[in-house]
């Protein structure tokens, strides 16, 4: 973002996260400030310790100020406790609620936001600079309330005991106003560089590990280490500014409390001697001003705090503000016929040179298996995104059972069309974890039906653990046609009206693909079924074919037809 966000502009923003959660921020706040009154109180008895048992040689005026003390110490105690296990309380449960609701807002991006942003730097924004953001909105506040209502205690106290002292001693904090101010400017300015930096150190982190073996096949782990480096050495260069900065405006501060108490001690001498206070008092004051001095400190501490923390708030606010371009339908369709409409459909991809469709139309019958060939970049995988509704048709329409996509709810569709992609996409965990993924209510016996189905049952059953073994995010252990048939084992347990089956044994050797072929036959029997395919012996089986050229229709009809007249479907035949 390219303007700094004021403190009140992010407080404003992400204070509603802190909703369900504040009266307990309130009850620690208030724990916290009953404990600075305590520790007020205590003060007193340590005046009271001083004159009438030290000062006066009588062990008798010891006793009962002494309990009081450690009476008041105990509640303290009790009330520190409480109020930071509630402050932290509030906080965690703030972090869950605003992580959660990045990360869901994420998902409602299309697949290009994420080609057109670094993995690592969505990781950071919703690890480092979510936590900044609560630092500020929720411990933040309690620690500015606290501090406020410690000075109030303290100051008031001092006020009490002698007014002049207390002159003397307030001269001090427009020069910790000041120090704040000069510092927590330059603090804010390495920050940004600070959470830019850590974005780009984790990105570089997730890539490389991620194509580890590229790098390793083109013997690049030099390089990757050096570019890791100099990132590294921009962060360092960031974090030492930065430390130099907090190093630096803690001794001035630290400087100028002992300044102010040795110039109060002098001027308590005077009062002393003048008879307007006694020692205890002088004592006591002293005690006070370090006292009062730690939150007025700490007023000055969290203006850094805050100044850093807006950066985090910027990075995370770019997220949120990233309106969806796909706004949800109404329309709730339960379970579909599965007739699908394709009606002068055309599509461009942002900042493409040219459209991806234009002007194209096809309708497919319920149960119907239609098949979409043609050569690269012909426009066939677009289909599927429009069908799943990733994106939505720049011009035309498509439509599920007679109903426009844009007027059903995403949740609906989707829950009604099964994608198998060229891609096999795993989650870290077991075999049975990856194949429910295709549904939330899929039982045991689901899972093996959908598995025996897809021809995969044996080859599960044959690893150490069977449905139970643990299988990394790429399926590592797991050859490429058996991760392709669990996928298809997952698309088999949603059990869908329609069923989009995007290149699926493109990534396949010959071998493997044959393998497929039955398991793909029976996937499909009974459904809506769009095969975007290069392979033509899957074609062969369907009951209409449709061949892309630029976006556009270029042959449409049954395999055989197609194959017995003189076209691009012949021609691609040729060249297989």
């Amino acid at each position: 973002m390219g303007i700094a966000l004021s403190a009140r502009a992010v407080f404003h923003r992400f204070w509603p996260f802190t909703r369900g959660n504040r009266r307990w921020l309130a009850v620690g706040s208030v724990l916290l400030i009953g404990a600075a009154a305590c520790d007020a109180f205590a003060v007193s008895m340590f005046a009271r310790i001083v004159d009438d048992a030290l000062r006066a040689g009588d062990i008798s005026g010891f006793w009962r100020p002494a309990l009081m003390w450690v009476g008041v110490a105990m509640l303290s105690s009790i009330l520190v406790f409480g109020g930071e296990y509630l402050t932290t309380r509030t906080g965690e449960r703030f972090l869950l609620k605003l992580r959660t609701k990045v990360f869901a807002h994420l998902h409602r991006q299309p697949p290009d936001y994420f080609e057109r942003r670094r993995p690592g730097d969505l990781l950071a924004r919703l690890t480092d600079d979510v936590d900044t953001v609560e630092r500020f909105v929720g411990s933040g506040l309690v620690q500015l309330v606290t501090a406020l209502f410690s000075v109030a205690f303290f100051a008031g106290y001092a006020l009490y005991l002698s007014w002049e002292l207390s002159l003397a001693a307030f001269v001090v904090v427009p020069l910790f106003s000041w120090v704040t101010r000069r510092f927590a400017r330059h603090i804010n300015t390495r920050s940004r560089e600070q959470r830019a930096l850590n974005g780009d150190i984790t990105a570089i982190l997730e890539e490389s590990l991620a194509n580890v073996t590229v790098v390793q096949a083109y013997n690049r782990q030099e390089t990757e280490a050096s570019r890791l480096r100099a990132a590294g050495l921009r962060m360092l260069s960031t974090n030492l500014s930065i430390a130099r900065l907090s190093g630096l405006y803690a001794p001035v501060v630290h400087m100028a409390q002992t300044v102010s108490v040795l110039a109060v001690i002098g001027l308590g001498a005077w009062e002393i001697a003048a008879g307007r206070i006694s020692l205890g008092g002088v004592l006591a004051f002293a005690a006070i001003l370090t006292s009062l001095y730690a939150p007025v400190q700490q007023l000055g501490q969290l203006r850094v705090l805050i100044s850093a923390a807006t950066t985090g708030s910027e990075r995370i606010i770019e997220l949120l503000d990233a309106a969806p371009p796909l706004t949800d339908g109404s329309t709730v369709l339960s379970n579909a016929r599965g007739s699908l409409s394709l009606r002068s459909v055309g599509f461009r991809y942002p900042d493409a040179p040219s459209p991806a469709l234009s002007s194209l139309s096809v309708d497919v019958r319920p149960g119907e298996l239609l098949a979409i060939t043609g050569p690269s970049g012909a426009g066939k995988s677009t289909i599927a995104k429009l069908l799943l509704r990733f994106y939505d048709p720049a011009t035309g329409a498509v439509a599920l059972d007679g109903i426009d996509l844009r007027d059903l709810t995403l949740e609906s569709l989707r829950s009604n069309i099964a994608l198998v992609g060229q891609q096999t996409q795993m989650f870290h965990g077991t075999i049975y974890d990856n194949i429910a993924f295709g549904s939330a209510t899929a039982t045991f016996p689901d899972i093996l039906r959908a598995a025996a189905a897809a021809d995969a049952h044996d080859f599960i059953t044959a690893l150490p653990d069977g449905y139970s073994t643990v299988i990394g995010q790429h399926g590592h252990g797991l050859s490429g046609g058996q991760r392709q048939r669990i996928a298809i084992a997952r698309a088999m347990v949603a059990d869908t009206p329609v069923l989009v089956l995007d290149e699926p044994t493109a990534s396949l050797d010959a071998h493997s693909a044959d393998r497929l072929l039955g398991p793909l036959r029976r996937v499909a029997t009974g459904r809506t079924t769009i095969l975007i395919t290069h392979d033509l012996r899957l074609t062969a089986n369907a009951d209409r074919v449709l061949v892309l050229t630029d976006g556009r229709v270029a042959a449409h009809g049954s395999p055989a037809d197609l194959l017995a007249a003189d076209g691009p479907y012949r021609a691609l035949h040729t060249l297989a």
